[in-house]
């Protein structure tokens, strides 16, 4: 793959187009259809990253591709998403600079798609280890959760987020993440009970009921059929591509990951199904005696399946649909509801309550993902809100309004920091600042949240005051009060010019934002401003046992009853967005424009007219401006010198001296205008893009000469190779050729001499044969004669040697005689000088003599474990006294074992087993020492009461003992009769002696117990084999230590079987059945006596209290 060293290198159209020359918005949109036409959906527009949506996957997000963008400059490579997240990552992790990432554009433009594609570039560039990874998983399984629960599909869009998501992302010093933090803002939740045609509700409602099992569905009262729910719309129920099964049990494990506990998720889930349930509530009219009218509900099957949900009483909610209660100081007024009012209180409390769930799924996610430590952290913000919406047929309602304030605050700070950017890297490079004309949208921020006399106050004041509130007021009030800005318009206002203006219909009011006008319908605006739940359906909710409702619903506590208005939506709104927009001001922007290059979702297809209305409202061209406004163009002295250094002879191959003076040289030598060009600190500063381009141009034609002289070079050198490889051939051959001629002459040479001396030896050798046969001849008898002669000489030699033997013989019997006599005379006379060492010999003979005998008669007993022995007498006898306290130790060992009989030999080897595996690794182990292994604790062959239980074994029982089976679900433990065989380990039931485990031992795996003096052991089986369906066994035992020993030896004894693993920890994990629970040994103060208590503190622990001992 080949490796582009620059943005400029093999670039389609232009890639930054602060470079696009000529400048205007045809030439913009030409060049983004000529890049999207080429795959390349990403454009520069200096920092800015526009991203086209290509509506199908295309190969550039590869792990290659992040290790390709990986720690390189911004403009080193082509545009690429990746460039500006490794960019925003670097400047956080080594400059210390919290950063920010905003993604802006329209429904269906790709924002969702974006910021996952910056998180996974952050989580695969940052840190590594087994926590790091953790908080990483978590942060991106956020993710499939909050799309389910806030994202549905529209007609724009398949996936749509119908909520606006910032999360900071939290690093420590070295740029590993710790956790995070999400905000959201403005979740969409009118779609909850009403969608448009061609849209569908939020994702979680198809996804529960295609994905959930039958046994779910039936505990949450629900039915597949997505037509038997009012709020689930029937014409896009199924989405092409979308599978809801598959993303039900994503979002199951995704929350699994991030944290949620099991009962948690059912919570949810349970929630989910009451707002389904909710929506098939209706009403029918009936009259009063009093002549009013009031609602009753038809069918109250779906009420009654609700309340058993939230553990409501039906009477309680029912009444809070049939009656409102008004409090006004210390008055109470009840007044009944008519049909409408019933249906809005319905679809107010769905509303509330899905909202509620959603700002309580944010808030547990952020619970799970916080960070631990609280040290300072560098933070890294992303911003994925919706875009500028405007509807074409005019039905932009207060959703739209507010949306479209949220982004011309967004335009305001872009535009602010943008410039403050720019002026900034003037100012560092020591470049003179121009000030730059542009348009400044504080005005219309201003229309829209001034204090007194902005919309959204008009609006909240009109919600607040007593008497008539309607939306043909609140559009009176506008009127009256916007009716000479400039940016406001509508039919009934006092500016004559729009009287007669038939585009702008009398209900409607008409805004002129940054990316132009939108005409607003006013109908509804109060109404959902106010976003007024009454007061009875609060109190009916807190009234619920559910475990969630209460948190959702606080302000239905009747000991808190605030009589005080609740806060207004555009109110709430409005804290936000200044909340966020202060945020946004303390942290480094990076900016990401989304656009959609068609309304059919299909690739390949770009439309016109519609890139070209998301780029005026997006203010690409004013962006362009901005930059272009002082140089078009900025680059670093050394990347500047190595790309274009070849141009002049000076600077080529290589510049010895400082990289701007290179620089310097090099534009002088090129003859460029100095208008055209500053010098900055660290860069070269181009005002113009034809400057570049002349630049370009010129490194081409010179690469291109470069390459003909390489060409020429090569080819020189590869035919003055060829031509050494033919002359060195040819003189190889030649070598090759004279050699094998002179061969052949030598080998005549040589044969012909091989004949002549053959001849010449054999001559030879014949005449030499004969004189050595003539001198063996002589040899031969020169040898007998000499033979004969020497056995003559012998004989008399040995005559003569005997008869002199026998003489010295007779001498030294004589002498020794002489000797012998000579000897004792003297021996007499130095007797007495000898006797003192014959006494000391004698005397230590008879002390050693007397030392055995006295060991023989006080000779300890013969028990191996006596530790007595006789006192040493001298101390010269200290070696002999131990080494024979030894032997005798040895023997007396010997002899007691030689005693033992065969039963009795197993047992002491048992409690050799069991010290082997135990001893100073269990508490447990010393108090087991003194009893003895009965193996069979039931007699359960004599006991008729097991007689049943002991036909069904068909082995040898080794050990039957009482054990407690541990429950996970609470703890605790059900007593069960324990039978080991040669072959296998059964469980049966106590009273009645039913079998209810058998477990072949081959399929035991190991035995895990705790270092306390508890008595539990946990029974591990091997995965894959027939007995772990069901998952291990945890057990509790009295004869813990002879239960495990004769499990081990039962193994150690069966050749074919590998050896049983004991694994001994104070926390350990155990399967049950699909799920692995830890069970961890804790000691403590003894709370029921000084018994073990085993509790279940959550899906995942089980804890064992055991006493400490003293």
């Amino acid at each position: 793959m080949e490796v582009k060293t620059s943005l400029l290198d093999n670039m389609i159209g232009v890639g930054d187009m602060v470079l696009l020359e000529p400048l205007s918005e045809d030439s913009f949109l030409e060049n983004l259809r000529n890049r999207f036409d080429h795959n390349e959906i990403y454009t520069y527009i200096g920092s800015v990253v526009i991203s086209m949506n290509p509506y199908r996957s295309l190969p550039i997000y590869t792990p290659d591709k992040v290790e390709e963008y990986r720690n390189r400059n911004f403009y080193e490579l082509s545009p690429h998403i990746y460039a500006l997240a490794d960019e925003a990552y670097r400047s956080l992790r080594d400059q210390d600079k919290d950063q920010c990432i905003l993604i802006t554009g329209e429904s269906g433009a790709g924002k969702t798609e974006a910021s996952k594609l910056v998180m996974s570039y952050v989580a695969a560039v940052c840190g590594k280890g087994q926590e790091v990874n953790k908080v990483k998983e978590q942060l991106l399984q956020s993710n499939p959760v909050l799309e389910a629960f806030g994202n549905a599909k529209t007609v724009r869009n398949d996936n749509s987020s119908r909520f606006g998501k910032y999360m900071d992302i939290e690093f420590d010093f070295k740029g590993d993440p710790l956790g995070g933090v999400i905000s959201n803002y403005l979740l969409e939740k009118s779609r909850v009970v009403k969608q448009p045609r061609g849209e569908r509700n939020f994702h979680i409602f198809y996804q529960l009921l295609s994905g959930a099992s039958d046994d779910t569905l039936k505990k949450l009262k629900l039915d597949r059929d997505f037509s038997k729910y009012n709020y689930l719309s029937l014409d896009s129920a199924a989405v092409n591509g979308l599978d809801d099964a598959a993303n039900f049990r994503t979002v199951r494990n995704a929350m699994q990951i991030v944290g949620f506990m099991e009962d948690e998720v059912q919570s949810v889930l349970e929630l989910v199904a009451a707002v389904l349930k909710l929506g098939n509530i209706e009403f029918k009219p009936e009259s009063r005696c009093n002549g009013t009218d009031e609602s009753r509900i038809k069918d109250k099957n779906d009420l009654k399946e609700m309340c058993e949900l939230l553990g409501i009483e039906q009477s309680v909610l029912e009444r809070a649909f049939s009656y409102r209660t008004v409090e006004a100081k210390m008055e109470k007024v009840s007044t009944t509801l008519n049909v409408a009012q019933a249906y809005y209180a319905r679809d107010a409390l769905a509303k509330n309550l899905y909202s509620r769930l959603f700002s309580w799924l944010v808030t547990r996610i952020n619970e799970s993902i916080k960070a631990q430590t609280k040290t300072r952290h560098k933070v890294m913000g992303v911003l994925d809100i919706y875009g500028f919406e405007i509807f074409e047929d005019g039905d932009n309602s207060f959703e739209q309004f507010i949306i479209n304030y949220c982004n011309e605050k967004l335009q305001q700070i872009f535009i602010e920091l943008t410039l403050r950017e720019e002026q900034e890297e003037y100012v560092r490079e020591g470049i003179e600042w121009t000030n730059i004309e542009y348009f400044n949208n504080a005005i219309i921020c201003d229309l829209i949240e001034n204090h007194q006399n902005g919309i959204l106050a008009m609006l909240d004041e009109e919600c607040l005051r007593p008497g008539t509130v309607t939306d043909e007021t609140f559009l009176d009030k506008l009127n009256t009060i916007c009716a000479e800005h400039q940016h406001f318009e509508s039919r009934l206002s006092k500016n004559s010019k729009f009287l007669t203006d038939h585009s702008l219909p009398h209900s409607c009011f008409r805004i002129q934002h940054y990316a132009g006008k939108v005409l607003y319908r006013v109908e509804g605006f109060v109404d959902k401003n106010n976003d007024l739940l009454y007061r009875d359906l609060s109190q009916a909710m807190y009234k619920a046992t559910h475990s969630l409702i209460k948190q959702l619903f606080p302000e239905g506590n009747p000991t808190k009853v605030n009589l005080k208005r609740p806060p207004t939506a555009g109110f709430q709104f409005k804290a936000s967005v200044g909340t966020l927009m202060k945020n946004l001001q303390t942290k480094n922007p990076n900016y990401i424009r989304c656009i959609k290059p068609n309304d059919k979702k299909a690739s390949h297809i770009f439309t016109d007219s519609l890139v070209r209305h998301q780029a005026r409202y997006l203010g690409l061209m004013e962006n362009v401006r901005v930059r272009r406004a002082g140089y078009a163009f900025r680059q670093a002295y050394e990347p500047c010198l190595e790309r274009y250094k070849m141009l002049c002879k000076r600077t080529w191959p290589h510049w010895r001296g400082p990289a701007r003076e290179g620089v310097e040289v090099l534009m002088a030598d090129l003859q460029v205008p100095t208008e055209e060009y500053s010098y900055g600190r660290s860069k070269i500063f181009i005002r113009n893009p034809r400057t570049l381009f002349f630049l370009e141009e010129r490194r081409r034609q010179c690469l291109q000469d470069l390459a003909t002289l390489i060409q020429k070079i090569y080819r020189g050198w590869k035919c003055r190779r060829q031509f050494l490889l033919l002359k060195k051939s040819q003189i190889v051959v030649a070598a090759w050729y004279r050699r094998y001629a002179q061969q052949k002459k030598y080998q005549k040479i040589k044969s012909a001499t091989t004949v002549v001396q053959s001849y010449t030896r054999g001559w030879q050798a014949r005449k030499l044969l004969r004189e050595l046969k003539y001198q063996k001849r002589c040899e031969e008898a020169v040898t007998t004669i000499s033979a004969f002669w020497h056995g003559t000489q012998a004989r008399r030699e040995l005559r003569r040697l005997k008869e002199e033997a026998r003489r010295k013989h007779a001498v030294a019997v004589i002498w020794a005689y002489w000797q012998g006599l000579k000897v004792r005379r003297e021996y007499r006379k130095f007797f007495r000088a000898n006797a003192g060492k014959k006494i000391y010999d004698f005397i230590i003979q008879r002390i050693m003599q007397k030392y055995f005998l006295g060991l023989k008669n006080t000779m300890p007993p013969m028990s191996p474990i006596e530790k007595n022995w006789p006192a040493r007498p001298y101390l010269f006898l200290d070696g002999v006294h131990k080494e024979l306290r030894r032997i005798f130790h040895l023997w007396r060992c010997k002899k007691y074992r030689s005693q033992f009989t065969e039963e009795k030999k197993a047992v002491y080897e048992e409690k050799l087993e069991a010290s082997e595996i135990f001893k100073d690794k269990k508490a447990l182990y010393p108090s087991s020492v003194n009893q003895p292994f009965k193996g069979d604790y039931l007699e359960i062959s004599k006991n008729p009461k097991y007689q049943k239980l002991n036909s069904a074994v068909d082995e040898k029982v080794l050990l039957a003992d009482v054990v407690n089976k541990i429950n996970r679900a609470n703890g605790k433990g059900t007593a069960r009769i324990f039978l080991l065989t040669k072959k296998s380990v059964v469980l049966a039931d106590q009273k009645t002696g039913q079998v209810k485990a058998s477990v072949p031992l081959p399929d035991l795996a190991s035995v895990s117990v705790s270092t306390q003096s508890d008595g539990f052991f946990a029974l591990k089986l091997k995965e894959g084999s027939a007995s772990a369906i069901k998952g291990d066994f945890l057990l509790s035992s009295e004869h813990l230590i002879e239960i495990i020993t004769k499990l081990h030896r039962t193994g150690a004894t069966d050749a074919d079987r590998e050896q049983l693993l004991v694994d001994i920890s104070d926390e350990f994990l155990v399967q049950f059945k699909q799920d692995k629970v830890c069970v961890k040994f804790i000691q403590g103060a003894p709370k029921n006596g000084n018994s073990v208590s085993c509790k279940r503190k959550n899906n995942r622990l089980l804890e064992v209290s055991v006493p400490t001992t003293a």
